[in-house]
Formats: C-alpha cells, structure tokens, sequence
C-alpha cells in the first residue's frame, strides 16, 4: 500500500517537527524548438522515464488522497495553544509533507527509507561507497531506486542542462567580492528565473492546470542542473580571484561541483561532497527553507523565484549557519586546549564552564530527534575511516563523549545528542575547503533536491 504523505508541524525558525503518517538508453539532448509562436521542450528518454514513474506514483497515491478529503476532512489533528501561536506555530500540525519524514528515533526518512538504508542502496560513483545525492532526488521524485543506468542518464541530462546564460555570469561576476556568498546565490537564481519554463508556459495562457507538474519539474532539473556550476562560480570570484575550474561532463553531479569548487581534486573530496550533498538534500516540510520554498511556490511562482526565497532563509543563523559555528567552536575549543590532548575528563570541565558563563554550546540538540542524529553518526563513520588522526576529529570525538552528559545534567535539554552540524565543517575543512561563509552555499545546492521535488509533488497533487 502506497503511504500517503507525512504530516508535519509548520516551520519556526529551524527544522522542526515530524509528527505521523496519515496511514499505515542513454539521455538526448533536451533543447528548446520553436513552434507555434512559442517555446516548447524536446524532451529527453530520461525525462519521459522520469515524468512516467511520477505520474505511475500519482495514480496510485491520488484515490488516497480522494478518500482522505472525503471522509477525514473534518476529523481534527490537534490542538493550537497560545503557547504555540506566540511560539510561530511551533508544533502545529498543519503541513503535508510528500516526499520525507522526521522520525525521533530514527532520524530523516526519504520516501520511507532511513538514510544507511539510502547509503546502502542508492547507486554509487565508480570506485565510491556514497549513496549518490542525484540518486536521492530520483528517489524523493519516485518512490523508487534508480538502476546505475538511470542514474547515468540523469547525470547526462543535468550536464546537458548546465549552461548559465552569459547575462548571470556577467551578473554574478559583478557582484562585490565582500557580498556574502549565500546573497549571490539568491541574485543568481533570481537573475536564472527569465529561463523558466513553468513562467514561460503559464504566461502563454494555454498551460492547463494538470500540466502545471510537468512544467515545474523541467524548471526542477534545470535549477538542480544549474545551481551547482553557479555556487561554484560564486565560490571561485570571491575566493580565487575569478581563476575558474571548467565541468568535467564525464563526473556525477556532485563529483563534478567537488572538481569545479577546485580546492582538491581527490576522489576523497568528490566522496565527502556527494555524502554532504546526500545527508542534506531532504528534511521535511517545516524547516525554514523548505517551508519558505513551498509558501511562495503555492502562490504559483515557479521554482527559481520559491527556491531563491528559501535561499534566504536558509542564509539565518537559526537555520543554515550552524555549521559554521560548530566549526568555529571546535576550533575555539582546540586554542582553548593550548596543545593538550582533549581528555573526556578536560572537556567535561570545559563544558560546564561554558555553560556557566551564559554561553550555548553549538552542535548539539534537535527540536524534533531525541537520540544522535544519524546524520551525524554517518559523517563520523566516514571520517572515522577516513582521516582518524585528524586534529578537530579527534577533538569533536571527544566531546561526543563527554558533552552529552553535561547537557543531559542541566535538565533543561530534550535532546543532548550531537546533531549534523557537529561534524558538517570538520569534514569540509579536511579537504581544503575553509572558506566558512561558503559552507551556506553547499547547504543550498543540497537542499535543492529536496525542495525542487516537493514542489513537483505541490504541483501534482
């Protein structure tokens, strides 16, 4: 039986809320032909593949949601309290999320899986032992595994739909080298927005309703396709002085974004990248951005206008920054340390002496988890693997250990367990890239997948 959609609480100010289920051929090229007065789209074999299986997924799921609006329409959910309306409807449950869901226990579920069950089974680059973050998009866009074939063909179609238009590059190349990142990002898909193919269609007033899905998926791809050459340009002009690293057509879409970033060019950096990209692409409905995303694509503004305001909010320190802050935390603890090696017995002190001084301690907790974040505990195993001896690895192993406890002590914390901020900068910095007002931006390319599939699905459904 097809699971209905998961339903959420309403976003404030972070990620917050699962709460239940309702119920138990190689690619061609995608290229614009002229015909009849307008624009339309020469569809590739994988797209048709990939608009056949939503579709399949759709009619499945579509009697479900008949017999949920006719029979349950009226059956309440819950209770809204003062408490959560001065809170920004904190803990309300009012959302449908389609395509993942936030267990306490068992962390993010993408389309039902947990993510070791999507690191196990999505397909993986040659030679790699990460589930591929592409992959994942197919996953939340189908309910199903692609096969390596159909993983291959997507990533043809991505790099086919790559291209920025040489009115955002000279845009972008423009911009001031001391504007935030993550404000450039948001101007560049603002300035991509012209290209859109759902704004396209609906201004030409034959667009029928039941066609709005297809059009926001073409629009869905293109800005995965997209977003990923665009950061990294950002990336190079504020960082390397506009000295820019050309695609490699023949990587995965995540691999390719690791070469292009071109701070190292080892299939150890393209690996952590793809995982970043994997653990990252979906979080619900109700966290900022995605909520901020499927708000403003609701009043039928096409996917570059609803992702670059779910940009913006992802640029709050509330949402999208904390990984920079653990980093930045570790690496305040590790001066602190002045060279001694961190004990569980020092970073207990350490901890309690934070704490009394009125300050927070950064990585730690989770409006909704109530166990280790398994986003974490994945990023661990791989940098356990990977870099073992590493300085600040070695430090936030030990305050793994010993945080914890002191958190839990103060009987004021739900949760004491390290989330995945806690590791998010530690890995990124291994491999050269230390550039934290970047590490936004690489959220944003991952949080694409996600919130591009939800609004096919608020479009379909």
């Amino acid at each position: 039986q097809v699971p209905l959609p998961y339903l959420v609480s309403a976003s404030c100010p972070s990620a917050l809320a699962m709460l239940s289920r309702l119920s138990s051929s190689t690619a061609s090229r995608a290229a614009w032909v002229v015909g009849g007065g307008r624009r339309t789209f020469a569809q590739s074999a994988i797209v048709s593949t990939l608009q056949n299986k939503i579709q399949a997924l759709a009619e499945k799921k579509t009697p479900q949601f008949t017999k949920l609006r006719k029979d349950h329409a009226n059956a309440p959910i819950g209770e809204v309290t003062v408490g959560m309306c001065i809170g920004g409807a904190r803990g309300v449950k009012c959302l449908l999320s389609e395509t993942s869901l936030l267990d306490p226990m068992e962390g993010i579920r993408y389309r039902g899986r947990t993510l070791e069950e999507c690191m196990e089974q999505l397909p993986k680059a040659v030679g790699g032992n990460v589930g591929l973050p592409e992959a994942s998009l197919w996953l939340l866009l189908t309910d199903e595994i692609p096969t390596d074939a159909e993983v291959k063909a997507l990533n043809e179609e991505l790099h086919k739909r790559s291209t920025i238009p040489q009115h955002v590059l000279k845009l972008v190349d423009s911009l001031p080298k001391d504007m935030h990142p993550m404000t450039q990002l948001s101007m560049g898909l603002l300035a991509l927005q012209p290209g859109s193919v759902f704004g396209q269609e609906y201004r030409s007033g034959t667009m029928k309703k039941t066609e709005y899905w297809k059009h926001t998926l073409e629009d869905a791809l293109n800005l995965v396709a997209q977003i990923s050459p665009l950061s990294s340009r950002i990336f190079r002009n504020v960082f390397f002085n506009g000295q820019h690293v050309a695609a490699d057509p023949s990587l995965d879409w995540a691999g390719n974004y690791a070469h292009m970033l071109g701070v190292n060019d080892t299939d150890a950096f393209k690996e952590v990248t793809r995982l970043y990209l994997m653990l990252h692409a979906d979080h619900e409905g109700g966290n900022v951005s995605a909520h901020t995303t499927h708000l403003v694509g609701s009043a039928l503004s096409d996917p570059y206008y609803a992702y670059a305001s779910g940009v913006c909010g992802l640029a709050g320190p509330l949402h999208g920054l904390a990984n920079q802050e653990c980093l930045r935390w570790l690496k305040e603890t590790q001066k602190a340390l002045g060279g001694q090696e961190p004990t569980v017995e020092i970073l207990t002190k350490y901890a309690k002496d934070t704490l009394a001084s009125g300050k927070v301690i950064p990585g730690f907790g989770h409006g909704v988890l109530r166990k280790t974040d398994p986003r974490y505990t994945i990023q661990r195993a791989f940098a356990a693997k990977h870099f073992p001896e590493d300085p600040l690895f070695k430090l936030a192993n030990v305050c793994y250990e010993a945080i914890p406890p002191v958190l839990e002590a103060t009987g004021k914390v739900k949760n004491p367990w390290p989330n995945v901020d806690a590791l998010s900068g530690t890995c990124m910095q291994r491999y050269g890239l230390n550039q934290e007002d970047y590490y936004t931006v690489v959220f944003a390319v991952s949080r694409s997948l996600g919130c591009m599939a939800n609004l096919v699905w608020s479009r379909l459904m």
